[in-house]
């Protein structure tokens, strides 16, 4: 981890002793923020459905002398979400920072092709995880009269090809409003970073994956790759830089509205995005 160090991290310890949850850390924007907010000094909970790539994660933590624990749910369900806060209460006593990072679309592809199935997968896997895990955080940080949610919307509520997806992190938007103004009043500060077009080099895990081990079928790859390419081209479009962006740059926008430079700060979102 530190030959990887980001120098506008270095000697920062905004996170110091901050315990902090992100959800989805096995790889991705999720890897990069634990990583990012372990240089900053917070108590890391790796939180991810998949046990290898959480590993993975928690011993290049461990490592690094990062006081981390490694918590294995499924966030898609009620329970899952409980279980995740309770361990993290046992394990450390309180919640300084939630990021509800799990997400990420399944197919791409024109509305009218997706069925019912696939519609309600999408919404599960990208709506329901934020939904049950903020209900489960706030009554501890109400009991603490203070702590930070940050959740990840996404620049494709104005793109192409993902209207179930865009559809989840649009209402994670309204989610945000609402509960910064529901929960100011106890010290909770509840925002948002929409990330644009992300490149995931560490991917372990396949979009198709819906559960450990059980993969789900997309379009022929040449008709999904033509709706990919179609898409990334009009994000691209819509763009001020251009590029796409990485998952560190993504990392320092949420270890940001994690940290006390954010603390008045609520009710908002961080279009990290390039531009778009």
């Amino acid at each position: 981890m530190t030959d990887n160090i980001d120098i506008r991290a270095a000697g920062a310890r905004r996170l110091k002793d901050k315990v902090c949850i992100v959800t989805g850390s096995g790889q991705g924007i999720g890897k990069a923020t634990v990583l990012r907010m372990a240089q900053e000094g917070g108590k890391i909970v790796v939180s991810d459905r998949i046990d290898e790539s959480a590993s993975k994660t928690t011993n290049e933590l461990k490592a690094h002398g990062t006081d981390v624990i490694k918590i294995v749910s499924d966030l898609t369900t009620f329970s899952g979400a409980q279980e995740l806060i309770e361990q993290t209460i046992d394990a450390y006593g309180r919640i300084d920072v939630l990021v509800n990072n799990v997400g990420g679309t399944i197919w791409m592809k024109p509305f009218h092709l997706y069925d019912e199935k696939e519609i309600e997968l999408e919404l599960e896997r990208s709506l329901k995880p934020t939904l049950w895990c903020c209900r489960a955080v706030l009554p501890v940080m109400m009991n603490q009269k203070q702590g930070s949610i940050i959740n990840l919307g996404s620049q494709s509520i104005q793109g192409l090809y993902r209207a179930p997806y865009a559809s989840s992190k649009g209402g994670i938007l309204a989610l945000t409003k609402v509960l910064s103004m529901e929960y100011g009043r106890y010290g909770i500060r509840v925002n948002t970073v929409s990330p644009g077009g992300t490149d995931i080099p560490d991917r372990i895990t396949s979009r198709l994956t819906i559960k450990p081990g059980i993969e789900v079928k997309d379009l022929p790859k040449e008709e999904s790759e033509r709706y990919r390419e179609e898409m990334i081209a009009n994000s691209r479009s819509q763009q001020a830089l251009r590029r796409r962006g990485t998952p560190e740059e993504q990392a320092a926008a949420i270890a940001f509205l994690a940290s006390d430079d954010a603390e008045f700060i609520t009710g908002e979102v961080i279009n990290c995005s390039g531009g778009q």
